[in-house]
């Protein structure tokens, strides 16, 4: 097949039903943008969680005269009960550091990070227990810290860090199961649109392929200008969410959240190029994919 009738085919055919091309354009553009959005996400949380788990830390916060808990029986802990602590933390082969925090540094900590809270007028020195910082080698192993320390002399209660970031990247990750169903959704919508614009088209162009039948065309000559059509309307959609993924990393991820949060990760534009090109092949292999099995059930060639 010749390339010049090849394109004027095409272009022929895209003049005919410029509308439902323009629908299949914006169908893949909403889809492709979901999916990105998903996987986008999800590359986030990863950013994220690579982040904050190079700080998690396990707090064991030490009994003060008015804990409550019952293993403080209404005493603080001692200095001998403190540095048994630090000699048994520090001998742990998971442990990689182990800082203290007085009951002044934990309340300049927490005035600081709550600086624009009116809780911060509520809280005094002594509010918040001294404690030890237990920095792991690898985050994953917090339990290790918890179930040994837990309920030892001197020790009011153990927090990690991992079980807060834990939720938090839980919804993240069902954010991403949602964006990404939703956009499976779209991509069969977008497909069945795909196959409603050949069938028209095929329609239109019924006396054509009956001509280049008799004068003995090839399968693949009369299928050709279609499947193309889709690969062209298809990818200019994917293109498109492309387009709206990379202002959207750019405009809110690297001049909007960073310059709020500073000492953040965030992902990048870096991170839609890694994912564009299977975004591309995927929408075009059901382009493709579509366009064969509509022409094989109505052309009948």
């Amino acid at each position: 097949m010749q390339p010049r009738f090849l394109a004027s085919e095409v272009g022929s055919g895209l003049r005919r039903n410029v509308s439902m091309a323009v629908s299949v354009v914006l169908v893949t553009m909403v889809s492709m943008f979901l999916l990105g959005l998903g996987l986008l996400a999800q590359r986030q949380a990863d950013t994220m969680k690579g982040y904050w788990y190079d700080r998690i830390q396990v707090s064991i916060y030490l009994c003060t005269a008015n804990s409550l808990q019952p293993n403080c029986e209404n005493r603080a802990a001692t200095e001998g009960e403190k540095e048994s602590l630090e000699r048994q933390l520090e001998a742990l082969p998971e442990v990689k550091a182990v800082f203290f925090e007085s009951e002044q540094e934990a309340y300049d900590r927490f005035k600081e990070q709550f600086r624009n809270s009116p809780i911060s007028g509520n809280v005094q020195v002594g509010d918040i227990p001294q404690s030890l910082r237990v920095q792991l080698n690898d985050p994953t192993k917090y339990a290790v810290v918890t179930d040994q320390f837990e309920g030892a002399p001197g020790v009011a209660t153990v927090q990690d860090q991992e079980k807060v970031l834990s939720k938090f990247f839980s919804i993240i990750r069902w954010i991403t199961l949602f964006a990404v169903f939703l956009a499976a959704l779209m991509a069969a919508c977008a497909a069945l649109l795909m196959a409603t614009t050949i069938r028209q088209a095929a329609f239109i162009r019924r006396r054509e392929i009956g001509i280049m039948r008799l004068v003995g065309a090839s399968n693949w000559t009369i299928r050709m200008p279609f499947i193309l059509e889709m690969v062209i309307v298809s990818g200019l959609g994917v293109g498109l969410a492309v387009g709206l993924l990379v202002a959207l990393t750019r405009y809110v991820f690297n001049e909007g959240f960073i310059q709020i949060a500073l000492s953040q990760a965030f992902i990048g534009t870096s991170d839609v190029w890694v994912i564009a090109p299977w975004m591309f092949l995927g929408v075009l292999s059901i382009a493709v994919l579509t366009s064969l099995v509509t022409l094989r059930r109505y052309l009948r060639v």
